[in-house]
């Protein structure tokens, strides 16, 4: 699979190499289906961010979540709030904002977009490491 993806100035030819790089020096917080789903249902400060391809996405959904696939991330988070909002619909999250929720299909994608959102300064993103996967599984989609 070919991503032809640019990370702070660095051209990845594929998502393998991509993710090996991003992933070597990363830990990142997770939060399980069960965490996940509670937050949807009372949380008025949730940021869901769908990292995984159009295509993908338009094969189903997180309800409540936004698009903003992997290889944009950096970019989506470095924008000022105006911008941000004009391109996603909702409001720039804080860097100290407690609930921002990165998720892809599995949990790759979604844990290398939830280690940069902490290089830029997002301490407690998390990744829903189940993913799309597990969350259709378990809500019978």
């Amino acid at each position: 699979m070919i991503c032809r993806q640019t990370i702070r100035g660095r051209r990845y030819r594929s998502c393998p190499q991509l993710y090996r790089r991003r992933m070597a020096s990363i830990v990142t917080k997770e939060i399980s289906y069960e965490e996940l789903k509670a937050l949807l249902g009372k949380s008025q400060n949730l940021l869901l961010v769908d990292v995984r391809s159009k295509e993908e996405v338009d094969k189903g959904h997180i309800p409540g979540s936004i698009h903003i696939p992997v290889d944009k991330v950096e970019d989506a988070f470095t924008k000022g709030p105006e911008e941000f909002k004009a391109a996603y619909g909702v409001t720039k999250p804080a860097l100290d904002a407690p609930e921002l929720v990165f998720h892809c299909q599995m949990g790759r994608r979604g844990g290398v977009a939830t280690g940069m959102a902490h290089e830029l300064g997002y301490a407690n993103a998390r990744n829903y490491t189940g993913g799309y996967k597990e969350w259709s599984e378990k809500e019978g989609k």
